[in-house]
């Protein structure tokens, strides 16, 4: 779960040479830069005074030890869906890490970003917790891979374009975006054929997430490959194959991706 989750890739600044899960990765985004949080087990600054409840509730409601709204910048609208199991089993693991003195950095947001009142608003606007649930008309394989992918994973947060609020456009899930994460350009993942990856075939997709190669010979780059090398990689053959199934059964959104050439006031995507 820990690495189907992505955690190291977020929680670890490898640019700077950073200890395993001591935070400090900055974020960049549209509404300024996150850094991301100390999440070993130090008492003073990382989540060692914290209990399995507060942590459980951090991760299905996006709400801090304090009481605090969490910015969704940390992918809770996600986990949100995890099963009761799967975050105990999280919070053993991390429990058993080593812990690291480091302290956390403040966000470098822009103004009104850093008015926490306000993401109680969003939360009431777009954010929809609960845990997952199956489609009972579907196979065992296809919901293992919705679960991994829709709840674990989180792969709509980065392949979903976002509107001005920050909020992902439920209409063009999954179909890539021109300003994702770290303002890099995310690909298309919906299966149209001339935009999106409709071409692959279930095992070119579970052989991607496994290797980061592509059909065409490419390699993944940018923080995909640090999903890949640091994460997806390390699942079973069978919950990559199970993702790849529910994948490519998502409807096909022509969508072509490409960098901007100039950013445009109010566009996100």
């Amino acid at each position: 779960m820990f690495h189907a989750a992505g955690c190291y890739a977020c929680h670890t600044d490898e640019k700077n040479h950073g200890r395993p899960l001591a935070g400090g990765r900055a974020l960049p985004s549209p509404f300024g830069t996150f850094y991301t949080t100390n999440i070993t087990p130090d008492p003073d600054t990382g989540l060692g005074r914290w209990s399995e409840d507060e942590f459980l509730r951090a991760m299905r409601q996006g709400v801090g030890r304090q009481g605090e709204n969490l910015y969704p910048a940390f992918p809770y609208p996600s986990y949100t869906r995890l099963a009761d199991d799967d975050l105990r089993a999280l919070w053993a693991w991390l429990r058993a890490q080593p812990p690291v003195r480091q302290e956390n950095r403040p966000h470098r947001l822009a103004w009104f970003a850093g008015f926490r009142p306000f993401l109680g608003v969003w939360k009431l606007l777009f954010f929809r917790p609960g845990p997952f649930r199956p489609d009972p008309a579907r196979p065992a394989s296809w919901n293992r891979g919705a679960y991994l992918a829709e709840a674990a994973a989180h792969c709509g947060e980065c392949h979903t374009p976002r509107s001005i609020t920050g909020a992902p456009k439920a209409s063009m899930r999954y179909a890539g975006a021109s300003r994702g994460p770290e303002g890099a350009v995310v690909p298309n993942i919906t299966p149209d054929p001339r935009t999106g990856i409709g071409r692959w075939s279930r095992s070119d997709l579970a052989g991607y997430l496994g290797t980061g190669l592509a059909p065409d010979g490419d390699l993944a780059g940018g923080l995909m490959a640090v999903e890949i090398d640091d994460g997806l990689k390390y699942l079973s053959p069978d919950d990559r194959a199970a993702i790849a199934e529910y994948v490519l059964s998502l409807p096909p959104i022509e969508h072509a991706v490409e960098k901007p050439k100039k950013k445009q006031r109010g566009e996100f995507e």
